[in-house]
Formats: structure tokens, sequence, C-alpha cells
């Protein structure tokens, strides 16, 4: 995957998650593993709606899986693969500074 591959996944991971609300979704779904929308406003200072709305900005970026359960409920899992990939962004970008703050670093001293 090329940079501007991963930074344009990167960029919408850090989009999704700038909100504490849905860093609060993603951390109940890794603690508790899937759960619908009423699940998590059960578990969450936030209501069912919101819940749903964050819930689909998380899907857009591939941050959660819907997943069809019984009685028409849909689950919500976590999926990291989009977060490996920002971690990639941010390992190629600390690459690219590592060198030019060295020569900095050296240039001070």
């Amino acid at each position: 995957m090329e940079l501007t591959d991963l930074e344009a996944v990167a960029q919408e991971v850090f989009t999704a998650l700038a909100d504490p609300s849905r860093r609060g979704i993603l951390a109940a779904l890794a603690a508790h593993g899937p759960a619908t929308a009423t699940d998590l406003a059960l578990r969450l200072p936030i209501t069912r709606q919101a819940i749903a709305k964050h819930l689909g900005l998380l899907a857009e970026a591939g941050l959660v899986v819907a997943e069809p359960g019984e009685r028409r409920r849909v689950r919500y899992r976590v999926d990291s693969a989009p977060m490996k990939i920002a971690q990639q962004f941010l390992g190629a970008l600390a690459r690219d500074w590592d060198g030019p703050l060295a020569a900095l670093q050296r240039q001070l001293d």
C-alpha cells in the first residue's frame, strides 16, 4: 500500500477517533464484544439514536463491522485493520521525520 493510500485510511481513522463518544463506543465493543446500539446505550451515557449515528460513522471508517443478528437486530464488532493501517502511516511519517530531526539536533549541538 502506498503512503497516499495509507494517509487516506489514516485520515478516516483519525477523524472517527477524534470524537470521545466514538472512542467510548469502540472501547465498549473491544471490552465486551459485539453489541447492538441498544446494548451500547445501556452501557454508555449516550442515547441509542446518537450511538446509531456514531456507529454509522465508525462503519464508514471501517472501524466497526455490522453483522445481522437474531430478530433483525444488527450487532457491531470492532475491526482493527484500519487502525493497523493508521499505525503504518504514523510509522512511515515518523521515519520521514527522524532524519531531518537528527540533522537538526546535530546542528544545534
